[in-house]
């Protein structure tokens, strides 16, 4: 049973290798453009969210 088990370990670690292996990882380049779209996103939701915000709050203040 111990052997079965230290064995399928050994496998899966095998396997994680292998796979590590098939891993193409993004280059400088691509990983800062990406960061900065996601950036300039971010920003643009949060300026977005706080017109929508501040128009909201200016209708309940009307209205109450």
């Amino acid at each position: 049973m111990f052997r079965k088990f230290t064995d399928s370990i050994r496998e899966f670690f095998i396997d994680v290798r292998g796979e590590l292996k098939k891993v193409s990882f993004p280059s400088r380049a691509e990983t800062i453009g990406s960061t900065t779209v996601v950036i300039v996103f971010c920003i643009i939701m949060s300026l977005y969210l706080s017109a929508v915000d501040s128009v909201l709050v200016w209708l309940v203040s009307k209205i109450i």
